[in-house]
């Protein structure tokens, strides 16, 4: 069975070789956002014959056609995930790097009202969030306090 990678390079015509299937299937299959390295270790743990230049030619390939996106979520290493993923938003862990996915309806809408207000219709809305854990013993805002900063910042 094709993977949604697979499908969108054959629908822009490109050639799908066996690495390349295998890297589309990776990337397709991924809840996170690999790194080159981590795509040629899963790679190459699946076809031994895949070389690390193999996985960089096709990320690039990918990335030229709109398949890909390249991510710079706050580490030296360039992260990807599909283009075209609906609106959402990182939220990136600086201690170890990981990256949690959200949505915040709320603050879509005061970002569509913000390019609005500027005279832009909203096409994509991205947005990287960098922070490290909150020790359980600090205090953190509740959902009233959040709230009232979002309405704050929609005046």
């Amino acid at each position: 069975m094709e993977s949604r990678i697979e499908r969108l390079c054959v629908a822009r015509g490109l050639k799908m070789t066996g690495p390349r299937r295998v890297i589309a299937r990776i990337l397709s299959e991924a809840n996170d956002h690999p790194d080159v390295d981590e795509l040629h270790q899963l790679a190459h743990t699946l076809d031994p014959r895949i070389s690390l230049a193999t996985v960089y030619r096709t990320v690039r390939l990918f990335e030229l056609h709109g398949i890909l996106e390249r991510r710079n979520l706050g580490s030296r290493r360039a992260r990807y995930e599909m283009s075209g993923e609906r609106d959402h938003f990182h939220l990136i862990d600086q201690d170890n790097g990981k990256v949690i996915e959200f949505d915040e309806p709320e603050t879509e809408i005061l970002m569509r009202r913000v390019a609005a207000r500027h005279g832009f219709d909203l096409v994509s809305l991205k947005i990287e969030l960098f922070g490290r854990k909150i020790r359980a013993d600090a205090q953190t805002p509740d959902d009233g306090e959040v709230g009232a900063l979002v309405k704050t910042a929609a005046r």
